[in-house]
């Protein structure tokens, strides 16, 4: 007789009892086999399908359980990116594939100075990984080196290797400035070509082997290739594929991502500057989750071509005007929010939400600048890059929006206050966790003093030193 599973083999043997109690014998076909029983045998049907349908099912199992286990012997030696991707994100400080067979290219020889002093470095007093909120997004878990990898592990950003700078642009954070330093003054082996025909447009190839392909993804290297002023969300969910969309192939890279703040007093008003004199966003994405925003999750607050000439007051009491809290939620995993649906959570958990999502990219990002500390800005990206400025960055006293300030109402000024205070207590943080920075990498830096003191000089050489 012809099995097929366990559960037919069931059913025949109750039919084959139910046929034998009834006339004592049975002729069962199979196919072109016939298979007489006959009564008072020492034959028990029972017994003997229900034994032919265990064997059957045993031997299913095991095979189960042998395919399984060459699976995972294929998964565990070959990893591929999904595998090993799940792997790093359940465990944040597993080191990849990558990390550990990174190369040290440094000319550093600063781990070893005075470590008396550097035992209060030891312990990250702005960890979040408790917090399990605000993580990097899965798919870029694997690829995405912070500060804390690049000043701890055994590897750091080689520009002649597979790894780009990513500059996350706010917008009147003096991202600008900051954008021209990285193709005008950086001193690499391959300088950026910048082209007088398309403004604001450098291509910057890498040096060495690799000499086709780019290092840096930013407004003035590759231009608003995942959106203008695209934000942390946008950004990690495109970058990959565009840098292999733009050199034509597909490469494993490294992400250092990037970015500047801001007073959020200061950069609101400067905005606010900015929206009245005709200046939009309006071709700014908003992408999340395979989608832009809805008008109905973002109203337009201006019906117009430009918001030009609008009052401060306008300017504020729009609900989705995108300038309030803009820092925080440029840095935010906006996922976690349902993106820009706000009908999902109350407000409070948004907002605490968002804060601490911005918080911890922030102290996951390779490097961060304020906009009121230039040159603490300039040594903390040459520290952790291993890159040096051609140019000292500027200090600029007083901005418009300094000014402007001076002939507004206090109150006026505190309602702003209150209107982005996600930004006023990022920016708190952020003041923060940069001076925690410089004052680990200053006590590391056995040369801190010649270092600092020739920032942007061109003759100097910081080999000499060592």
């Amino acid at each position: 007789m012809r099995h097929k599973d366990c559960e037919v083999q069931t059913d025949e043997a109750e039919f084959l009892l139910q046929n034998v109690n009834r006339k004592g014998d049975l002729t069962a076909e199979g196919g072109d086999e016939k298979v007489e029983i006959q009564s008072g045998s020492w034959y028990n049907p029972r017994e003997t399908l229900m034994r032919k349908s265990g064997r059957k099912c045993i031997c299913m199992l095991i095979s189960l359980i042998i395919v399984g286990g060459a699976g995972f012997m294929f998964l565990a030696s070959y990893c591929p990116d999904a595998v090993c991707m799940s792997l790093t994100s359940l465990n944040p400080k597993a080191p990849t594939r990558q990390s550990q067979t990174k190369t040290l290219k440094t000319t550093r020889q600063s781990q070893t100075h005075n470590n008396n002093n550097n035992d209060i470095f030891n312990k990250d007093p702005f960890d979040f990984n408790i917090d399990g909120v605000g993580r990097p997004l899965p798919d870029v878990a694997r690829t995405f080196a912070s500060f804390a990898d690049v000043t701890s592990q055994d590897f750091q950003f080689d520009i002649e290797d597979h790894d780009v700078i990513v500059f996350l642009h706010i917008q009147k954070t003096g991202g600008t400035i900051f954008g021209k330093h990285l193709v005008d003054h950086l001193d690499v082996a391959r300088r950026c070509v910048c082209h007088r025909r398309v403004k604001k447009r450098c291509t910057c190839l890498r040096p060495g082997p690799h000499s086709d392909e780019r290092w840096l993804f930013s407004r003035h290297s590759t231009g608003w290739k995942c959106g203008l002023h695209a934000d942390w969300t946008e950004l990690t969910s495109c970058v990959d594929d565009m840098m292999d969309k733009i050199e034509g192939q597909e490469i494993k890279r490294r992400y250092f991502y990037i970015t500047i703040l801001r007073n959020p007093i200061h950069r609101f008003i400067s905005e606010f500057q900015h929206v009245r004199r005709g200046a939009t966003w309006k071709t700014t994405r908003l992408f999340c989750n395979g989608r832009s925003a809805t008008k109905k999750e973002m109203p337009p607050c201006y019906a117009t071509e430009t918001w030009e000439n609008v009052t401060l007051e306008e300017f504020m009491t729009c609900e989705s005007n995108l300038a309030i809290n803009r820092q925080t939620r440029m840095l935010a995993d906006l996922s976690l929010v349902q993106c820009y649906n706000k009908a999902m959570m109350s407000p409070e958990e948004r907002d605490n939400t968002l804060l601490l999502s911005a918080k911890n990219n922030l102290r996951k990002m390779a490097f961060f600048g304020l906009t009121e500390q230039q040159e603490v800005n300039q040594y903390l990206f040459e520290e952790t890059f291993n890159l040096k400025f051609k140019k000292r960055f500027l200090q600029y006293n007083q901005t418009i929006s300094e000014t402007t300030l001076q002939d507004i109402d206090p109150k006026i000024l505190e309602r702003i206050r209150d209107l982005n205070r996600l930004d006023v207590e990022l920016y708190e943080y952020a003041h923060r966790l940069l001076r925690y920075r410089f004052e680990m990498l200053k006590a590391q830096d056995p040369h801190f003093e010649e270092h600092y003191e020739n920032m942007g000089n061109i003759n100097f050489s910081w080999e000499s030193l060592n």
